[in-house]
């Protein structure tokens, strides 16, 4: 219901793929920024930070995943053609 509704807003499986590579980037320096701002505090707290946005990749990828089913059904999934 929730991934039709985002399809009928015009939010693309592209999209979702792109927020999926973005968290990846963003937990690397949530990583680093987490260990370089807070150098009394073991590498947990940091660890914990990097763990947190990196849950988000798999989650945008699945909703990647959602969106290109309704975009294959409704003739919009875009294609890559080489040549």
């Amino acid at each position: 219901m929730i991934v039709k509704k985002l399809h009928g807003m015009g939010v693309k499986s592209e999209h979702a793929y792109l927020a999926a590579f973005a968290s990846i980037g963003l937990t690397v320096a949530a990583w680093a920024t987490s260990l370089k701002m807070e150098p009394g505090v073991n590498v947990d707290r940091a660890d914990r930070w990097g763990l947190f946005v990196g849950e988000w990749a798999p989650t945008f990828f699945g909703l990647g995943l959602a969106l290109s089913h309704y975009e294959q059904h409704d003739g919009t999934l875009a294609h890559i053609h080489e040549g």
